[in-house]
């Protein structure tokens, strides 16, 4: 049976600051991301299966990606914990704000992996992640392929 890829697409809204960086994005701001995710795997073969002909259920892959992510970053801050940033997150979550503190830049680059690896540790054993597409505004994006990263 042949492999297929299958794409799911989400949204949210995010905000970050780079520190150190030199350029306007040292500045908290943020992004209406699209992420797009792509598994592959064989459509299931047997006819008693409810999920005949799937790959993955559209519906699961979109629960997991939704709670590994979408739920957690939607809305979100996102700061380096390395860095003097840490003590604005401590302030803005002290005043009820939903801060997330990463051991990394919080650049496209850099969530992007993060993304695959949260999203991998949840798929299914006969399904793999082929690739990620973050995309933080319409003409800027980050791409993580399982293929690159063998």
């Amino acid at each position: 049976m042949s492999n297929i890829r299958i794409t799911k697409q989400f949204s949210f809204e995010t905000g970050h600051a780079l520190y150190g960086y030199d350029g306007k994005c040292k500045n908290v701001h943020g992004h209406s991301y699209k992420l797009s995710v792509t598994v592959i795997g064989t459509p299931i073969s047997d006819a008693q299966n409810v999920k005949f002909g799937m790959v993955i259920d559209f519906t699961d892959l979109k629960k997991i990606v939704k709670e590994e992510i979408v739920d957690q970053f939607d809305h979100a801050t996102v700061f380096n914990k390395n860095t003097p940033h840490v003590e604005l997150a401590h302030e803005l979550e002290s005043r009820g704000h939903h801060v997330i503190l990463v051991n990394y830049q919080p650049t496209s680059e850099n969530m992007v992996i993060d993304f695959s690896n949260r999203i991998k540790n949840r798929l299914p054993k006969n399904i793999s992640l082929f690739s990620l597409k973050l995309q933080e505004t319409e003409t800027s994006f980050a791409e993580w392929f399982d293929s690159d990263n063998r």
